[in-house]
């Protein structure tokens, strides 16, 4: 069995596309995975599963989902040893973060061609520096008054593919939860 974190996009943000983490739990367990646990609201289901290949896995969770719940739910599903591999790479490590300064993890459906890596990090400005590591973007943001274009859909838009974004100490405790 191989321990699995899966992430939705766009589940129980702004009053949109809510789903009880009770209800997402029981759609995963109807899908023959074991061990399945969510954690906060956002959508990030922890589960062990026998499948050795991520993608059929999630388009089987996409699937699913969009059977159950009559809408499309977009899924990254990544191994708790990709994510060990994630914390291990990120480029921020040296950066003291607080209230003012965040570091925020996205994670694509795919990485994403170098024309389009290399325009979204030469958009990095004093309040958003973007790094982009395989199928991840880490995102160092300095809270301001100022108006910034830094969101998923930014993302989305930038790289053209699927995305998800957490929240740096959301990442970490996924991990820890899921290697207790």
């Amino acid at each position: 069995m191989i321990r699995y974190i899966a992430l939705l996009r766009g589940i129980n943000v702004s009053g949109q596309k809510i789903i009880k983490m009770e209800k997402l739990k029981e759609i995963f367990e109807s899908m023959k995975v074991k061990n399945v646990r969510t954690y906060i609201q956002s959508g990030n289901v922890l589960f062990d599963s026998q499948s050795t290949d991520s993608e059929v896995l999630t388009k089987k969770i996409e699937t699913t989902l969009k059977k159950t719940l009559g809408y499309d739910v977009p899924v990254m599903t990544r191994s708790i040893s990709e994510i060990e591999k994630i914390i291990k790479q990120n480029p921020f490590q040296k950066v003291k973060l607080d209230d003012s300064l965040k570091l925020y993890l996205t994670f694509l459906s795919q990485e994403p061609e170098d024309d389009l890596k290399k325009e979204l990090t030469n958009s990095s400005d004093e309040i958003a520096t973007y790094k982009i590591i395989s199928n991840e973007v880490y995102t160092l943001y300095k809270r301001t008054e100022a108006k910034h274009p830094f969101s998923n859909n930014f993302v989305e838009k930038k790289l053209k593919v699927n995305a998800t974004t957490r929240q740096w100490n959301v990442v970490k405790e996924v991990f820890e939860l899921a290697t207790e």
